[in-house]
């Protein structure tokens, strides 16, 4: 889903990264006020956790293979608005380093990636557990869920920014990004309801819901 350079057009890029350092900024000051002394090594340990985890890829249908996304699981553990500031880490040593994604089109990978996968996944589970409790099956359960539609809505945000640059039609970019991206997703929902099994079983008062 990491978008190269020359795959979208300048004013979508242009937007992206706009919007991208709009939510980043607020981000930051957000999570300035709410994180304490719990949450800030966290946010290092899963950034370092989510960066690893990244770099394993696991097969999937035609030959292709997906990886390890990380927002959900970040965003469900410390909020959406440290899970952008997670992400956008993640995403720009991915960058800068290892040529991971364009750096022009940087701020959409940080919008698809980074703030929708990240809201998409913690009001996903924050719903599901506001209707259904948090017993252990359904943290799981909707950790997994929200994980997978994580993936899957930020596939069609990048489906959409491609298809208005004019790269590729809507009608093929849709059904390509959301399809693969749904089966990516299985994986995604897998790793994130196995850590977070780990951490009740270590850290259960990780788990408490963080406000938005």
């Amino acid at each position: 889903m990491h978008i190269p350079d020359g795959f979208i057009s300048a004013p979508v890029a242009t937007v992206g990264c706009v919007v991208a350092a709009g939510c980043v900024a607020h981000a930051a000051k957000a999570t300035n006020k709410k994180m304490g002394e719990k949450q800030i090594p966290l946010m290092g340990v899963l950034a370092a956790f989510i960066f690893a985890a990244q770099m394993l890829n696991f097969p999937i249908a035609g030959g292709t293979s997906g990886h390890f996304i990380g927002a959900a699981l970040a965003a469900i553990l410390l909020g959406p608005w440290a899970g952008v500031l997670i992400m956008t880490c993640v995403l720009v040593v991915q960058c800068l380093i290892f040529q991971d994604g364009g750096l022009f089109a940087l701020g959409a990978n940080i919008f698809n990636m980074g703030i929708v996968a990240s809201f998409i996944g913690y009001y996903v589970h924050r719903g599901d557990a506001s209707l259904f409790g948090g017993h252990r099956k359904r943290i799981l359960g909707s950790g997994g869920l929200a994980a997978w539609l994580s993936v899957v809505i930020a596939s069609i945000a990048c489906a959409f920014e491609l298809a208005i640059s004019g790269i590729v039609p809507l009608g093929v970019a849709l059904p390509a990004m959301a399809g693969v991206h749904a089966l990516i997703g299985i994986g995604e929902g897998a790793i994130t309801a196995a850590v977070l099994s780990f951490i009740m079983a270590t850290r259960a008062d990780l788990l408490e819901i963080q406000k938005a």
